[in-house]
């Protein structure tokens, strides 16, 4: 069974950067997406950026691009988002989910993730 667990939101003041962490574990196979979505208060779901396993591809959603970045550490099955220059409305849950077999057409699909994690609350804030 996949699981994933997200760690390091918390409470920040704008201008600000934080370093979200997405650890998988159970994982059927190497041919996947890790994508980073979030959700504001009375708003859908959005693309926030992707990275594919094995060969390391990012996707950045373009309002985002510049700020936000997404890294791994492969031995640790282990998905990292970097957020510099947080917005206020960057306050948001952040979720992390893995795509199996991905394409580059459905990276940024949200319905095409099969395992979510638990989410974890970025606030920013003075």
């Amino acid at each position: 069974q996949v699981r994933l667990v997200e760690s390091g939101g918390g409470l920040v003041q704008p201008g600000g950067s934080l370093r979200l962490s997405c650890a998988a574990s159970g994982l059927p196979s190497n041919s996947y997406a890790m994508g980073w979505f979030r959700q504001a208060p009375g708003k859908e779901r959005e693309f926030v950026g992707a990275i594919r396993w094995p060969n390391g591809a990012t996707y950045v959603a373009d309002s985002l691009r510049g700020r936000f970045t997404m890294s791994r550490d492969s031995a640790k099955n282990t998905g990292f988002l970097q957020m510099n220059s947080l917005k206020s409305e960057d306050t948001a849950i952040y979720y992390c989910a893995r795509q199996p077999n991905p394409i580059t057409s459905t990276i940024r699909d949200r319905d095409r993730y099969t395992a979510w994690g638990q989410g974890t609350q970025v606030t920013v804030s003075l």
